[in-house]
């Protein structure tokens, strides 16, 4: 595993409401949470708890009205602009226009990279994510989990150090979702960047992570947080296993307390 050194991500008594025409929501209440540099950290909750409002306010695309929130040891602002970390989305948001490596190269750029450091990276990307011969095809002549590799691969393409993760495989079947959960999982033990990562999949969760946090109903709280004891080698196989078993039932048991709170 990616060893643990520094402060990726840091929300303190963190507090988020929406003013809508219908009156306030509020997304998020009193959220204390540290992600260590090399993590992979996954929320998981109920629809609607605040697990993306969480990521997006690390990303700084949501103002948090209360508490505070530091992305490698700045705001979020800042972090955005000094490009601490990629985002990849529940839809891979490939342009149908773009081949996959025109696509990939999309936020170098926007960035301003010249054109061989461009080149170098997007392969680079690409080989990592096992896209290699697929540079020249358009989007819709890929499947559903090779486009959100090429999604994955975009957000690594300026090496940030945090990779923020939007339930990027929950449309996809259970035989894709396992194969991309492995390679992954990978990929994130070659890299050692630190992971957020949000998904509604129990299995999901306690298969990629060193930590899990359980996030109630709205208002979206922390209920748990839960180590993941499990080695650096997880084959699938895994599963079947008491130790996986034991951790998948006490993410269980905090779902159900966080619901019914």
């Amino acid at each position: 595993m990616p060893e643990h050194s520094g402060i990726a991500i840091e929300a303190r008594e963190l507090g988020l409401r929406f003013d809508t025409k219908d009156g306030d929501i509020e997304a998020l209440r009193d959220v204390n949470l540290t992600v260590r540099s090399g993590e992979f950290v996954s929320l998981i909750g109920p629809s609607g708890c605040g697990k993306t409002t969480f990521l997006r306010v690390v990303a700084a695309l949501e103002e948090p009205t209360s508490g505070t929130m530091s992305v490698n040891g700045m705001t979020p602002d800042e972090a955005r602009r000094a490009r601490a970390y990629g985002y990849v989305f529940q839809a891979s948001g490939l342009y149908p226009w773009r081949t996959i490596s025109r696509n990939v190269r999309l936020p170098l750029e926007i960035m301003g990279f010249n054109r061989a450091e461009m080149a170098r990276r997007v392969q680079d990307a690409i080989d990592m994510v096992g896209l290699s011969g697929f540079e020249r095809r358009f989007p819709w002549q890929l499947s559903g989990g090779m486009q959100q590799r090429a999604s994955i691969a975009r957000a690594l393409c300026f090496d940030a150090d945090i990779l923020l993760m939007d339930e990027p495989f929950g449309a996809l079947d259970e035989i894709v979702r396992d194969r991309l959960n492995e390679h992954l999982l990978s990929l994130w033990r070659r890299t050692g960047k630190t992971v957020a990562f949000v998904t509604h999949s129990i299995p999901e969760a306690v298969y990629l992570s060193t930590r899990i946090v359980v996030m109630s109903s709205r208002p979206g709280r922390i209920t748990d947080v839960i180590e993941c004891p499990l080695g650096p080698d997880r084959p699938l196989e895994i599963r079947d296993t008491p130790e996986f078993l034991e951790v998948a039932q006490r993410v269980r048991a905090g779902l159900r307390s966080g619901h019914d709170d």
